[in-house]
């Protein structure tokens, strides 16, 4: 049976869960999604990518601030499916659809609830992460869960590939949910145990050489494919860390110094070194570019024995 569905989301996530559904029996009757924003070193305005794929599909697209004054429209419909929309939904909404709303979320519940689950799940090196499907409450993702399918996390995951995969597995459960409603029942979440995945900021890029190797990996994985992690060097010079390794220190150099080995280059970290292996400057055309070849036309600022991080912020 097809159910009469209204869809909430913005980024590619969403619109991939967005995709499988307008390609399935339901009828997509309404999308709501983010206002247009600037975006990119441009700063240009530019519609979410779900507003770009709705439109697409030439269904009716709203971008409004809030949802207050939407219950009308949402009585009309089966759900509302929700899928990282960045808009809490007042009560008055989840209550305004016929069977309520439905939201996809990109962890397994009540683990990392909240804005970033993917990027706090590698961070804190879990070894698994997933999807969970469940029913939107007041509280923010405590609502009980239909169903959950699990994605290990390996050990050069990022938060770009996880979150690709995760999108594609979460539009797959959720056809099933849909398929098996309004008959399936939903679980009750423990708060018990219960963590949160707290917004990323400004601070989540910035490299600590004080920490471990492995802990730099996870945070440069991590935010792979979003505000990439960076460290400074002299002259004012930022360098996001788009891809690297953790391997063994050549020798015992403080933590922070650039260090030429005979496989590379890497940053001594409190335990271990970070391997360099790609990296984009905030000089010339801002290039993702291979460190040796930042090496080669930066040589007054990264060389062996330089010293990055914090003194030179």
């Amino acid at each position: 049976m097809g159910w009469r569905l209204a869809f909430a989301g913005a980024p590619h996530f969403a619109a991939t869960i967005l995709q499988r559904l307008l390609e399935s029996e339901h009828e997509v009757g309404l999308v709501y999604t983010q206002p247009e924003r600037p975006k990119g070193r441009g700063r240009k305005v530019a519609p979410s990518p779900v507003q770009v794929l709705a439109e697409s599909a030439r269904t009716e697209v709203r971008t409004p601030t809030r949802l207050l004054g939407e219950e009308e429209t949402l009585a009309s419909f089966d759900y509302l499916v929700v899928a990282a929309y960045g808009l809490l939904l007042p009560d008055a909404i989840l209550d305004a659809p016929r069977h309520g709303c439905l939201n996809v979320h990109a962890s397994l519940l009540p683990r990392w609830r909240g804005a970033a689950p993917v990027e706090r799940a590698i961070m804190a090196g879990d070894a698994e992460t997933g999807v969970s499907i469940m029913r939107i409450a007041a509280r923010l993702d405590a609502g009980p869960v239909y169903r959950q399918r699990l994605l290990p996390l390996t050990l050069s995951a990022t938060g770009a590939s996880v979150t690709d995969d995760l999108a594609s597995l979460g539009a797959e459960t959720l056809l099933e949910v849909l398929a098996e409603l309004p008959g399936l029942a939903a679980r009750p979440q423990e708060d018990v145990g219960a963590t949160y995945a707290h917004k990323l900021t400004s601070a989540d890029s910035v490299v600590d050489w004080l920490n471990d190797a492995a802990f730099v990996d996870r945070q440069v994985r991590a935010l792979s494919g979003r505000a990439a992690a960076y460290t400074t060097a002299a002259d004012d010079v930022r360098m996001r860390i788009l891809e690297a390794i953790p391997e063994a220190a050549v020798d015992d150099s403080p933590p922070g110094t650039l260090r030429q080995h005979s496989h590379g280059w890497q940053v001594t970290c409190r335990r271990g070194a970070l391997g360099l292996l790609s990296v984009q400057l905030n000089r010339g055309r801002g290039t993702p570019m291979p460190i040796q070849s930042a090496v080669n036309g930066y040589g007054q600022i990264l060389f062996d024995g330089a010293q990055l991080g914090a003194n030179n912020a």
